[in-house]
């Protein structure tokens, strides 16, 4: 039996939640004050996932960068893979909110989006 401590991220109230492991599966989760937290511990501890923020080179903008992200969360091992892709993007001006910078980040099936418009000079 592995036991396992997180504090909870799906509320601001930050619940320390323990999980209990057997076998390599769920049997417990002990700590947590809402449904969110028992859902949270348990994908956390099974198939953790992040959402990836960062920022791509505009060409011929307004501004040199824009903010970007994942549009859906990823496998967290999947983080370093992500970001190397992210790093080799460059976009022409203008770019809206929500365009879509690279399809398909590091082979998950997830879009990098802008989250930060750039007008064209």
């Amino acid at each position: 039996m592995e036991k396992r401590e997180l504090i909870c991220i799906g509320c601001p109230m930050g619940c320390p939640i323990t999980v209990t492991m057997e076998d390599g599966k769920v049997a417990d989760v002990t700590g947590n004050t809402c449904p969110r937290g028992k859902a949270y511990a348990e994908k956390e501890v099974t198939n953790p996932t992040r959402i990836v923020t960062s920022t791509v080179r505009v060409e011929g903008g307004d501004r040199g960068f824009v903010s970007v992200k994942t549009k859906e969360d990823i496998p967290k091992e999947k983080i370093f893979d992500c970001m190397k892709a992210i790093n080799g993007v460059i976009v022409k001006a203008p770019v809206e909110i929500g365009d879509v910078v690279l399809e398909d980040a590091a082979g998950t099936g997830v879009s990098i989006v802008a989250t930060k418009a750039a007008a064209a000079k």
